[in-house]
């Protein structure tokens, strides 16, 4: 008998004595917890909502499409998903997404101001404007990040001869779930 023709098998029970409870199983299990199927399903949209709030925006950009799948495209579900394509930078997908939430439930400041935001990065400084002013309108001025895009726009409008040095000076900072401000960097 020659021992080349089952060094695979003593390889292979050798690899699974190895392991830290050997033959047996073992008492510190890093296996992920089993399923309780009495267990109640967890809300994706506070999921995802929570993920943003981590900065794991591709995370929950999956979990706000997993609360589509399970809801519909409510106008919530729509604003989320906007709200994360905007964290993405993916500004065409969330300018449509938020379009879509903005006109099926348009008492929503916090849709107004993130479409704002798409648009004054899309270099859409008068729409934004607009746009701004309805969400300050809407939301009797008590936000202060409203009022502070509105403000950034109305001045980027008056003064529109913006270089592009100037306009690289700004950057988006997310505030709350789903509530986006443009800030003026530090030089």
């Amino acid at each position: 008998m020659t021992f080349g023709r089952f060094w695979p098998a003593f390889f292979l029970i050798g690899l699974a004595a190895c392991g830290p409870g050997g033959f047996s199983t073992s008492d510190d299990a890093v296996f992920a917890p089993s399923v309780d199927p009495r267990g109640e399903a967890v809300d994706q949209l506070t999921v995802g909502h929570r993920l943003m709030a981590a900065g794991e925006y591709e995370l929950a950009l999956s979990s706000f499409s997993l609360a589509a799948a399970e809801q519909g495209l409510t106008p919530e579900v729509l604003m989320s998903l906007g709200s994360a394509n905007l964290a993405l930078g993916r500004l065409n997908q969330a300018e449509d997404l938020l379009r879509r939430a903005t006109k099926d439930a348009p008492d929503t400041p916090d849709g107004w101001n993130n479409l704002g935001v798409v648009l004054i990065e899309k270099g859409e400084t008068a729409e934004a404007a607009q746009v701004f002013r309805r969400a300050f309108a809407l939301d009797n001025g008590e936000s202060v990040a409203i009022r502070d895009n509105l403000r950034l726009a109305l001045a980027k409008l008056e003064n529109s001869q913006y270089t592009a040095e100037t306009e690289q000076q700004y950057k988006l900072v997310r505030r709350g779930n789903s509530d986006f401000l443009i800030r003026p960097t530090q030089s």
